[in-house]
């Protein structure tokens, strides 16, 4: 049943990631994959705290963070927009973007995880 939960929610996130990316469209700097990340960060934070105190199954916890979660966050899309913008001569957008794309999604994790904790008390 967990792998059909992860593959179902796999294939639903990359609907979501997809639409993201048409919503947003094309612009100069990657921010459809920039709001993918750090909301995929913040939703991860949150389910993987509500997970191990018990209040998301596991089966479902694995689902989300394995299925949605991993088919929905780009890091493989992350890595090579950066590269394409180095190989364009952008360094300046290629540096706040992969600055931002890391220090947003760890704060996006760090809050997911304070939320789902403050939720308990």
């Amino acid at each position: 049943m967990r792998y059909l939960l992860v593959g179902l929610l796999g294939a639903l996130a990359a609907l979501a990631r997809y639409s993201a990316t048409l919503a947003v469209g094309v612009r100069s700097f990657p921010y459809a994959t920039l709001a993918v990340n750090v909301t995929g960060a913040f939703l991860f934070g949150v389910v993987i705290t509500l997970t191990a105190d018990g209040r998301i199954p596991k089966d479902l916890g694995t689902a989300v963070t394995v299925g949605f979660l991993g088919a929905y966050t780009t890091f493989s899309t992350f890595g090579w927009e950066t590269f394409v913008l180095i190989r364009s001569h952008r360094i300046n957008v290629a540096a706040s973007y992969a600055g931002l794309s890391v220090a947003l999604g760890v704060a996006a994790a760090g809050t997911g995880h304070a939320l789902a904790r403050a939720a308990t008390t």
